[in-house]
């Protein structure tokens, strides 16, 4: 065989250049989760942080939020949907098999043909996006990179156990990625750890629901709390110390640190393993947001921005992790 593949043209650069979020109206206190549960809401609150989180509307699929997150995103940096080159969309509760969210996301917005595909990672997806995008635009296959979290997960919930019913939330969050002077999406530090596969999971998969001997039973999430708590809390501060190492960042550059909205708890325990200093913003959305899978990021992100916490040209130092149990974390900075 003879002949040279062409290598792509180097495309420099990339940063994160608009942030837009999508929050479902409907506001969800704990005193109705309480309805179902055997529980209080000082103990949800004590064990979580959680005061409240968002449902979408039963009409309102999660291609509707991802949408709606990527409008104001696209916004915010200036560019219309034209100027799209692919859609990578984060998501575990997409109902359809196929098409792609992204597809459809890529319908609602109108770029009139950019690449558009999901990925799979859990509560991280949303930073395994950028980390993809990031990788796109530097290599030049790419020029602009639409990046969405979202998660319908009042679809996977089941109401009456009283170990999930409290923790999870609905909505939708986006970032566009493109070229940029100067780096402003550091090197990923990502992995799995294959020893906690069954931790968190669908407790049927779809073959199984429609095989159950009283008739199909829709699947729910299932979580070990304890196990998973004791792995993001400590393994989880390791990757993030690694990421701030990569991007060749101190803790003393650091302006904010936003992590996948799980627990309060775990928030806290990674801050203190760390050793963050009293300056930096630390994300707590999951307080009126729930844990809203990959979406949770990018919300938080939003929250910091829009209520002053953070400023544009700020460093925050990413990390999401969940079901697999898979990780990913990145320094970046704001738009």
């Amino acid at each position: 065989m003879s002949g040279h593949i062409r290598a792509a043209q180097r495309g420099g650069e990339a940063a994160i250049l608009g942030l837009g979020a999508y929050r479902p109206e409907r506001v969800v206190p704990n005193a109705e989760i309480l309805e179902r549960i055997d529980s209080s809401d000082e103990w949800i609150r004590s064990r979580s942080g959680i005061e409240s989180r968002r449902f979408a509307a039963p009409d309102e699929s999660v291609a509707d939020m991802a949408a709606l997150a990527a409008a104001p995103a696209l916004n915010a940096a200036g560019l219309t949907p034209a100027d799209v080159d692919v859609i990578v969309v984060a998501t575990a509760t997409g109902l359809n098999q196929t098409p792609s969210v992204a597809a459809e996301v890529d319908v609602r917005l109108g770029t009139g043909g950019a690449a558009a595909f999901d990925i799979g990672a859990a509560c991280a997806g949303f930073c395994h996006g950028l980390a993809l995008a990031n990788d796109m635009i530097r290599a030049g296959t790419a020029r602009h990179v639409v990046v969405i979290g979202v998660e319908k997960l009042s679809d996977f919930l089941n109401r009456d156990d009283r170990s999930t019913a409290f923790i999870f939330g609905d909505g939708a969050g986006a970032a566009v990625v493109g070229p940029a002077a100067e780096p402003g999406i550091g090197p990923v530090v990502w992995g799995s750890d294959s020893s906690g596969i069954a931790h968190i999971r669908q407790d049927l998969p779809w073959d199984e629901t429609f095989a159950q001997p009283d008739g199909p039973r829709w699947p729910y999430l299932e979580m070990n709390g304890n196990p998973v708590f004791r792995w993001a809390a400590f393994e989880m501060a390791k990757a993030a110390a690694q990421a701030l190492d990569a991007a060749g960042v101190s803790i003393d550059d650091l302006d904010a640190f936003v992590p996948h909205q799980a627990n309060m708890r775990i928030t806290d325990a990674m801050a203190r393993t760390l050793k963050l200093p009293e300056s930096v913003a630390i994300a707590r959305d999951i307080a009126t947001q729930g844990n809203t899978s990959a979406a949770s990021v990018p919300l938080a992100l939003d929250r910091l921005l829009s209520e002053g916490a953070i400023h544009s040209g700020d460093l925050a130092l990413t990390i999401g992790f969940g079901a697999g149990l898979v990780y990913a974390a990145q320094v970046i900075r704001i738009p």
